[in-house]
């Protein structure tokens, strides 16, 4: 990662090094399984026993899997930015000329990565404890929400993570920032997953449209993430 390698090749080849990089530190620390995932199943079984009913529990369940996921976010990138100024890691590399673009695609994919993996749990957990179930067509529909949604939600967690990174009180600044700006994935996740689980009758192809919202929201905050981040980080 350096400068002398120039435009989209730089980009490129930080992106890759920075997502291998943060994959690697959680491949050592497993705070996606050690702290995360108990995190996001204590969520869905404390909703499990408060609610205490199977039609209700069914009715819920793909909101409840995506609350989780959103609470998780949290815990996840905050960690992310932790590993990278603790230790001045973050302003070394943009004193070195690291192209934050690279950096922005790279932390968003290494998010990304791990939030598929934790939303992939959440619906295992889910046809467990509330009986969820969907076809193969709703599977098709279910893979493809937790894509875009979890894109959308690595791009905003990445964005917002590198804005409150530096600041006092980042704790409780991110929560401020970055829950308000996710509820849209928050809504339309939540009833793409309903027509892909049937939950109340609802048709599949209902939640098509729901899926393009998801798309959308995450091709802007992308795109958005990969402009903003270099003047966040120098602020």
């Amino acid at each position: 990662m350096s400068n002398s390698v120039p435009g989209s090749a730089g980009v490129i080849a930080t992106a890759r090094l920075i997502a291998a990089k943060d994959l690697r530190v959680e491949r050592r620390s497993r705070v996606l399984l050690n702290q995360v995932l108990p995190f996001a199943l204590i969520v869905m079984v404390m909703f499990a026993f408060a609610l205490d009913s199977d039609a209700v529990l069914e009715r819920v369940a793909p909101g409840l899997v995506w609350l989780a996921t959103l609470f998780s976010v949290l815990v996840m990138v905050s960690r992310s930015f932790a590993v990278e100024t603790g230790d001045g890691a973050l302003d070394q590399l943009r004193s070195a000329g690291v192209p934050a673009t690279g950096i922005f695609i790279g932390k968003m994919l290494a998010l990304m990565v791990q939030l598929m993996v934790l939303v992939a749990l959440l619906v295992g957990a889910a046809v467990v404890l509330y009986r969820a179930h969907f076809s193969w067509a709703g599977g098709v529909l279910l893979v493809t929400t937790a894509t875009a949604a979890t894109c959308g939600l690595a791009a905003v967690g990445t964005l917002y993570g590198g804005l409150a990174a530096g600041a006092k009180g980042r704790e409780t600044l991110l929560p401020l920032l970055l829950l308000p700006v996710v509820a849209p994935v928050l809504i339309g996740a939540t009833r793409a997953t309903e027509s892909a689980f049937g939950t109340n009758g609802i048709a599949i192809s209902e939640g098509w449209p729901w899926l393009g919202l998801l798309v959308v929201f995450a091709v802007l905050f992308s795109v958005a993430g990969a402009v903003a981040f270099g003047p966040l980080l120098d602020e």
